[in-house]
């Protein structure tokens, strides 16, 4: 299958200015000003078959806003090739732009005294929609959001959760084949959270849209994506399965105990690396290679209720590959 989405040696640098503190400082910078050059993104390298749902990940300022700007086209990059849908994408064609959709979640595209509907009138003419196509499509996203009884509604008097849902449907009116979603979650609580990736999940199945998707949630990635790409200070670190992050970077499992008698903690520590104790419940960090050994250690002798092996949560494997910290 064809990449619908190509990124070659992508960069996109950034002079910064520096300024000196204080009524000197400003008055030094309108002589000598200093630069720092910020490498936002540095040498990125993937491809994205279409139909794919990837996750795209690292911590703040690591590049992936700044990515997404250069592949929607608002950014032109410093070097690199960029490839969406054939399209170069800062060459900014109408046949490009009526064919991917950016959402940001702290960007607002509705029109703030208005109610929702006018946005999605004014992006009905601005992409050209059918008058058939237009009814048919906001029927259907307004059903699957949940948010007929507000399409009246100033944007100004909505809750977060229901405009980030009408901000959806602005975007998708003229059912873009490339979806850039960045933080599509963010500011909302655990109920709109759920509701959005179930949105965004159905969204991909029935469309069969492209979609990235960064978020600060592991919850989303975890749910959405089964590909993730990661990137910290602006280089790829890792493009893979979201399955294959624990292998590389996690070289232990997690066993947890349930004891049915109290135990000496130093009999404890001869089975693993003890990381909790408070009776019943025990929990070790133990070497994959070693984890078939330290269960049948457990159950042979000690008084065992429940013993369960867990691979650790990718949350805390991701933070610490982050931090450049040894997750054993």
């Amino acid at each position: 299958m064809s990449s619908v989405i190509i990124s070659s040696n992508l960069k996109k640098y950034f002079q910064v200015h520096k300024k000196e503190p204080g009524l000197s400082g400003s008055i030094k910078s309108l002589f000598s000003r200093k630069y720092e050059e910020v490498k936002a993104v540095d040498n990125i390298s993937f491809g994205i078959d279409e139909g794919e749902l990837i996750g795209f990940i690292g911590p703040n300022g690591a590049g992936k806003t700044t990515t997404l700007k250069c592949l929607s086209g608002l950014l032109y990059p410093t070097s690199g090739q960029v490839s969406v849908l054939g399209f170069n994408p800062w060459d900014r064609k109408n046949e490009f732009l009526k064919q991917i959709s950016l959402v940001m979640g702290q960007k607002n595209q509705l029109w703030w005294d208005l109610p929702a509907i006018e946005t999605f009138i004014l992006n009905k003419e601005i992409y050209e929609i059918p008058p058939k196509q237009y009814e048919e499509t906001l029927d259907e996203l307004v059903e699957l959001l949940e948010v007929k009884d507000v399409l009246k509604v100033q944007v100004r008097k909505l809750s977060l959760g229901q405009r980030m849902k009408c901000e959806l449907i602005a975007a998708l009116l003229h059912s873009p084949k490339v979806l850039f979603l960045d933080e599509p979650t963010i500011g909302l609580d655990v109920v709109s959270q759920k509701k959005m990736r179930d949105f965004i999940k159905e969204y991909n199945r029935r469309k069969k849209s492209t979609i990235i998707l960064t978020s600060h949630y592991m919850d989303d990635v975890k749910e959405l994506c089964k590909r993730v790409i990661i990137i910290d200070k602006g280089k790829l670190i890792f493009d893979g399965q979201l399955s294959e992050i624990t292998e590389k970077y996690a070289d232990h499992k997690i066993i947890s105990v349930v004891f049915s008698k109290d135990i000496d903690p130093k009999k404890l520590d001869k089975v693993g690396m003890l990381q909790e104790y408070s009776f019943p419940k025990a929990i070790f960090k133990i070497n994959r290679g070693a984890v078939s050994v330290a269960a049948a250690e457990l159950l042979q002798h000690f008084p065992i209720a429940d013993l369960n092996i867990e691979e650790v949560p990718i949350e805390d494997v991701i933070r610490e590959v982050f931090t450049g910290k040894d997750v054993a």
